[in-house]
């Protein structure tokens, strides 16, 4: 199977595009490659009814995230706060950094 990469991370705050959460933003706790999916803060909650266990004891509906298409979702410019495009470059000492396309303001270098 082919490498995905995507432009989103783990730790990123990115905003919603489509769907019904539209406009809400939060930070991306965990990216699904393989799925192309991923699980946003406090975005997207699902009711998830479960049987008492000895991790939920009490059982019950629960509240959780869960995950959202990577292509409805955008990364927000820490600098503007502004959903914006990302790409990466790699500078004139051979190091990665992950830069806004609009602005070629250079956000973080990346781990190779």
């Amino acid at each position: 199977m082919k490498n995905i990469r995507y432009k989103v991370r783990k730790g990123d705050v990115v905003t919603v595009l489509a769907g019904k959460e539209k406009g809400k933003s939060g930070k991306v706790l965990s990216v699904l490659p393989k799925k192309g999916l991923v699980l946003v803060e406090k975005v997207n909650f699902v009711k998830k009814h479960t049987k008492p266990s000895q991790q939920v004891p009490q059982g019950g509906i629960l509240e959780k995230e869960s995950p959202l298409p990577v292509s409805k979702v955008m990364v927000l410019d820490p600098h503007t706060n502004t959903p914006s495009r990302f790409g990466r470059k790699r500078l004139a000492d051979g190091s990665l950094v992950r830069l806004v396309k609009k602005t070629g303001e250079v956000l973080e270098p990346m781990k190779s």
